[in-house]
């Protein structure tokens, strides 16, 4: 065998010397506090056996799609969840990507053009980054949710092109929302091309978890909205909202989606299933009893930590996101590890995935926790911070 290259072997020793190594462990049966899946939909049985009852009822046997969308794999069911989508998120057209990860680096590497500009904030996720740097556009970080910054920075701006402003509705990384509002008018005042990321958004705020555009009526304001389904729907796979013109854009020049396998049927008819869920529950106008559980899970979360004393680590936020900085790669893992020997499955986020000196405890919340389990899990978080 080829000895390993000398460059690649010191950056992974590097990483074992900061404790920064990465690894892929074995699935476990501690108290979840890791996963995306807010809602606990990855595991339900109606939306599983309502899948496959979808499958049959539409004589779909098929496990794989046999080739990318433009080739042979846009079967019939992509037509009938992108409609779904589409209704639901109150957006002209969508159009779906095997992944988050797929459709950012889509969109970002096609639709800003050489002299246009992009304005990203600073913890944008990496997959948006991605996109970006493959982007003939120029781009410029602002600091994290500061407005007033961004302002000052369009201000000064002088371009031939477009302008695109890009931010989340849920930062992955502490839990806090923007002034989306703002945004949307800031946008507006510079003509600008607004892109948000909902992925920790969907499934969590508004009655029927369709994000926090359509939860402040914003949609309309957006140029483009992304949506994943690996987190709180419980499924897998994305979709971008937007424009027909946006989706037939996208469909000529977005290479992750041009030159992919499509997603197979079954992984199609768990979204429906998944949307057909929430639309059910939307029709007695009530929330869904898992996004109205997790809701209060967050607000007893955030209860105990203030009758803890514990507000000081924590960053404020009102998502299922729940971040507790704990500075050091070797001190938060050991923490981390000590919660997960209580049976609390809480991961340690290292450096440098976030910047060093912020390295943190991310606690993720569901509809199953118990008010029990959030109570323990931070009571014996005091005995080691």
């Amino acid at each position: 065998m080829d000895q390993f290259p000398k460059k690649l072997q010191e950056k992974l020793d590097n990483r074992k010397a900061t404790n920064a190594l990465r690894q892929l462990n074995k699935q476990n049966d501690l108290v979840d506090f890791s996963s995306n899946d807010y809602l606990g939909f990855s595991k339900s049985e109606i939306i599983f056996d309502n899948a496959h009852k979808f499958l049959i009822d539409h004589n779909i046997k098929q496990n794989g799609a046999t080739g990318s969308r433009l080739l042979s794999g846009n079967h019939s069911l992509y037509n009938i969840v992108e409609n779904i989508i589409s209704e639901f998120h109150n957006s002209e057209a969508a159009l779906i990507f095997n992944s988050g990860y797929d459709a950012n680096v889509g969109f970002f590497s096609c639709v800003p053009q050489r002299e246009d500009i992009i304005f990203y904030d600073e913890y944008i996720h990496a997959s948006i980054r991605d996109g970006i740097k493959l982007s003939n556009a120029k781009a410029y970080k602002f600091k994290h949710n500061n407005l007033e910054a961004l302002d000052e920075m369009l201000k000064r701006v002088q371009h031939n092109g477009n302008i695109y402003i890009v931010t989340e509705s849920v930062f992955s990384m502490d839990g806090d929302l923007p002034d989306l509002a703002t945004i949307c008018q800031i946008s507006k005042n510079y003509g600008a091309h607004l892109v948000v990321d909902e992925a920790h958004a969907i499934g969590v705020f508004g009655d029927r978890g369709a994000g926090l555009a359509q939860k402040l009526n914003l949609e309309k304001d957006i140029f483009a909205r992304l949506v994943t389904y690996g987190k709180a729907m419980g499924s897998h796979g994305a979709a971008i909202l937007g424009s027909e013109t946006l989706k037939q854009y996208l469909v000529n020049f977005s290479r992750s989606f041009i030159y992919t396998t499509a997603l197979p049927p079954h992984s199609l008819a768990t979204i429906q299933s998944t949307y057909n869920e929430l639309v059910i529950s939307s029709q007695s106008r009530k929330p869904h009893p898992s996004i109205y559980k997790l809701l209060q899970n967050i607000q007893c979360f955030k209860t105990e930590i203030i009758k803890l004393n514990l507000q000081n680590y924590f960053i404020e936020s009102d998502s299922a996101i729940q971040c507790c900085i704990i500075p050091g790669n070797q001190k938060v893992k050991l923490i981390a590890k000590k919660l997960q020997e209580h049976h609390f499955n809480v991961k340690p986020i290292l450096s440098p995935t976030v910047t060093k000196g912020e390295e943190r405890l991310r606690f993720c919340l569901h509809s199953y926790n118990s008010e029990k389990e959030i109570t323990e899990v931070l009571q014996l978080l005091t005995t080691f911070v």
